[in-house]
């Protein structure tokens, strides 16, 4: 699909009021650093962002049977299907604004060789990123 298909159904998702959903860590560094930055690339403003510590996310969880979430996992949840961890990843970097849709074609990648990647990272971003500090600032679904 060329960019320009890409933004017009996500422009088009968005007139309809749908909003792309992002369940995060809403205590990690690392994970609301992302989100400020999904936010300043989403010049469309399709995502809305919910911490996994709150009761609507768990709401959200329990909707699509995902209780049992490692609370490092970044969720999505687009046109009422649920991606998770590397998954979501490339399909967020897929909407956003500039170059980043190009990594999308990583999800020519199995996710048994991208998912490990990915839990490494969420292993350890406490360690190396910390906690956050501060409120988080995000757009709320």
């Amino acid at each position: 699909m060329n960019l320009s298909l890409k933004r017009n159904r996500i422009g088009d998702d968005k007139k309809k009021g749908i909003n792309y959903i992002i369940l995060f860590d809403g205590t990690c560094k690392l994970c609301n650093n992302v989100v400020r930055f999904i936010t300043k690339k989403d010049s469309i403003g399709i995502f809305c962002f919910i911490p996994l510590e709150s009761e609507k996310a768990s709401e959200y969880l329990n909707r699509y049977n995902k209780k049992n979430v490692n609370k490092g996992s970044v969720l999505l949840v687009q046109n009422e299907k649920i991606f998770t961890k590397s998954n979501a990843v490339l399909h967020i970097l897929k909407c956003l604004d500039g170059l980043w849709p190009l990594f999308y074609v990583l999800i020519v990648v199995p996710a048994f060789i991208r998912d490990p990647v990915y839990d490494i990272i969420a292993k350890y971003r406490y360690r190396w990123f910390g906690p956050s500090t501060g409120s988080p600032d995000y757009r709320s679904c």
